[in-house]
């Protein structure tokens, strides 16, 4: 029998929403503060997947200043079949301070998955999390998190649903609460809609996006309620099966259910989807934490669970439990794609780079990173300080493995020691690695040297640099779960040699970045990168002959 082994999109893919159209499949996933935003990936088996684009790339999207976790939430993508229309709804988280969460919600439209996609047509301010849904009668729907900021009312809010005007934005009427979660778990959000038979089926997360996330149901003969909890009263979906009462409770960790006994950890945020054979499958985000902690560098991820319609009605997990699993069953009749895997080799001798780059904040343009001043090279101007929100310098690819090795190969001529330009490691403005070409005036040549911030503390491995008088070297950078080391060469015909290892760099994770134990300060994951900063006159370029990445976990 053939399998789907999770998660089928390693790496930061949380918050996965799922369509068929005819025999194909799609996914979007959340982007938080990285640029292109809202990634879009195709299947036709449901076990391989590939990026195909994004949902805002060519938009007036700003993202510069943005806080982490806030940016791009949750991208809803659903296909209205009388017009042809694919769309997407999703929340532009603007702030999260005095747990206000202050987001604009808007929703996209295009022909084709592939776009142009349309100008943002603005549903509402209400919360987060929006979904739409496309009725058999014609009408539309809004389901969305309405955020609860007044103090002594439960927390974080209610599902609510309204009609909505997809053509000239907004709602028509009110919006009507319908729920405030189907377990004791608490803190609903991610509400989406679907039909059938008799009923509409309201699936939403819940538990927090840590280690009590499931996925919950209920059900109603009208869109507007009232919803009936699914009998069991817990999530049908989930990586940590026990009893949790936490209605009310902020805390989105919840350390205390992590299952020793699962690989797989906060599964939950699920979206459904039917197979033309008339199978159903869950996708779902989860978490793989690094071996003996509770810290996951690799974010959330996107995996799917085989569910079926019970004999009363209800949607269950194929294998009458409610553990998410690692390998679950394919699509029966379905001929299995070749396996692609995730290693990326770009030389940069093509039109474009590889679709998998992105940037954290500003958008990519010309204006900085740009494969046409010299055929053959990836070209990237100085930017800001890499502890920059604003406009750094940044091409990253996310990390899909627990050890992997990231290699380039730079030339870079600086004049000034704030002029750099290399190879790193990144989580967010405050967190990351970098392996960088420099002006050393103390060596009164060019040098390579390391940098780290961790939680906003700038470090200099100040004993770790070596000459480069010719500005011109290739880097490594050996990730092994959690753990990285360095390397360097000169030239072809020599070995590489070490510059600085066993760098923990473990705390570039989700629970890791803000210095916290026991809470989650982030939602995107591990990003392997090139850059180059110039704090002197910003007239400072790199030149990037090639970009590899190799994982070395077997799939």
């Amino acid at each position: 029998m053939a399998q789907i082994t999770n998660p089928v999109i390693p790496g930061m893919a949380p918050d996965p929403s799922i369509i068929r159209v005819g025999g194909d499949y799609y996914i979007a996933t959340s982007t938080f503060h990285w640029t292109p935003a809202v990634q879009l990936f195709h299947s036709r088996d449901l076990a391989n997947w590939r990026l195909i684009g994004y949902g805002l790339e060519n938009s007036a999207l700003d993202l510069r200043g943005t806080n982490t976790p806030a940016g791009i939430w949750a991208p809803h993508l659903s296909y209205d079949e009388p017009t042809g229309r694919f769309w997407i709804a999703y929340s532009h988280m603007l702030n999260m301070a005095g747990r206000e969460f202050c987001a604009d919600s808007f929703a996209i439209w295009a022909d084709n998955i592939a776009g142009p996609w349309s100008d943002p047509i603005y549903l509402t301010s209400i919360g987060f999390d929006p979904a739409l849904f496309h009725d058999e009668d014609g009408r539309h729907y809004a389901t969305i998190l309405e955020w609860e900021s007044r103090e002594g009312y439960r927390h974080p809010g209610h599902i609510v649903v309204a009609e909505i005007d997809l053509e000239a934005g907004g709602i028509i009427g009110d919006w009507h609460r319908v729920t405030q979660g189907f377990t004791t778990r608490g803190a609903a959000e991610a509400p989406q809609l679907y039909r059938h038979d008799d009923y509409y089926y309201l699936l939403i997360a819940a538990g927090g996006t840590g280690y009590a996330h499931g996925v919950e149901i209920g059900r109603s003969r009208d869109v507007l309620g009232p919803y009936e909890p699914h009998p069991s009263g817990e999530p049908i979906i989930t990586s940590a099966p026990q009893h949790l009462f936490s209605l009310g409770d902020p805390d989105a960790g919840q350390f205390q259910m992590l299952n020793p006994d699962s690989p797989m950890q906060k599964s939950g945020h699920g979206s459904l989807v039917e197979t033309e054979a008339g199978e159903w499958y869950v996708a779902h985000l989860m978490s793989r934490p690094l071996p003996g902690t509770t810290l996951n560098p690799l974010g959330r991820e996107t995996s799917l669970q085989q569910v079926a319609w019970t004999d009363d009605g209800w949607l269950a997990m194929a294998d009458g439990s409610n553990l998410a699993k690692l390998v679950v069953p394919a699509p029966a009749g379905v001929t299995p794609e070749p396996y692609q895997g995730f290693d990326i080799t770009d030389t940069f001798d093509t039109d474009t780079w590889d679709a998998r780059f992105m940037t954290p904040y500003r958008r990519q343009d010309p204006t900085w990173v740009t494969m046409h001043e010299r055929p053959g090279y990836l070209r990237i101007h100085g930017g800001e300080s890499l502890f920059s929100r604003m406009s750094p310098s940044i091409m990253a690819t996310r990390a899909t493995s627990f050890e992997f090795d990231v290699k380039t190969a730079i030339e870079f001529h600086p004049h000034h020691y704030s002029e750099s330009a290399g190879l790193g490691l990144y989580y967010d403005s405050d967190n990351w690695l970098y392996a960088r070409l420099y002006h050393s005036e103390s060596l009164g040549s060019t040098a390579l040297g390391v940098l780290q911030a961790r939680h906003g503390e700038r470090i200099e491995h100040i004993h770790h640099k070596v000459p480069v008088p010719a500005g011109t070297t290739e880097l490594n950078i050996d990730y092994r779960s959690g753990r990285a080391d360095i390397y360097y060469r000169t030239g072809e015909s020599a070995g590489w040699s070490s510059l600085l290892t066993e760098i923990d760099v473990s705390y570039l994770s989700d629970e890791g970045v803000n210095g916290s134990p026991g809470e989650i300060g982030g939602f995107t994951g591990l990003f392997a990168f090139i850059g180059a900063v110039d704090s002197h006159q910003r007239t400072s370029f790199a030149d990037f002959a090639h970009y590899y990445v190799t994982n070395q976990e077997a799939r």
